[in-house]
C-alpha cells in the first residue's frame, strides 16, 4: 500500500477508527468510583464482638483485636458522557430525604489477616473453641489465624 492509499483509507474511515478507540477507552476505564468504605469498620466489629464474646458462658472478661488485610469499599454507579471526544463522568446521586446520596453499586468489605482474643476464659479448652468458631464465623477468618489468649 502507498502513502498516497494510506490517506485515502485514513481519510474514509477516520471516524469510525476514533469511535472504536473511543469505545477501548471506555472498556479500560473503571465502571464505578472506588471509596473508603465507612461501615463497618474493624473497630465498631472488634466492639460488637467484644461485647458478644462476653456474654458466651466461661468467657467473662474479653479484648478483641483483628488486623486488616484490605480495606473496603464502596462501589458508586457512575454516569458517562463522550462528547467531541472529551470523556467525562459523575457520580450517580440520588435524593436521600436529607440531601443527596450516591447510588452505591457494590460494597466490598475489609478482609481480614488475623484475630487476637484475650478473655477470662481463656486457659479453658471448650472456651477456647467455642470463642474461635464465633470469630471464624463473625470475620471469615480460618481456624489457625485466631488466637485466643487467657486474660492476665
Amino acid at each position: 500500500m502507498t502513502v498516497k492509499g494510506a490517506k485515502e483509507l485514513w481519510e474514509r474511515y477516520k471516524y469510525m477508527a476514533l469511535a472504536a478507540l473511543a469505545g477501548l477507552i471506555l472498556l479500560a476505564l473503571p465502571s464505578g468510583e472506588r471509596t473508603k468504605a465507612q461501615t463497618p469498620p474493624s473497630r465498631d466489629l472488634e466492639r460488637e464482638m467484644e461485647e458478644i464474646l462476653s456474654s458466651i458462658q466461661g468467657v467473662g472478661q474479653v479484648k478483641v483485636l483483628l488486623t486488616e488485610d484490605t480495606d473496603g469499599e464502596l462501589q458508586l454507579a457512575r454516569d458517562t458522557e463522550v462528547k467531541n471526544e472529551a470523556y467525562s463522568s459523575s457520580a450517580v446521586l440520588l435524593d436521600g430525604g436529607e440531601g443527596d446520596e450516591p447510588l452505591v453499586v457494590q460494597t466490598v468489605y475489609p478482609a481480614y489477616r488475623g484475630a487476637l482474643v484475650v478473655c477470662s476464659g481463656g486457659d479453658d479448652p471448650a472456651v477456647k473453641l467455642t470463642v474461635i468458631q464465633a470469630v471464624a464465623a463473625l470475620t471469615g477468618l480460618s481456624r489457625d489465624r485466631i488466637t485466643v489468649a487467657k486474660w492476665q
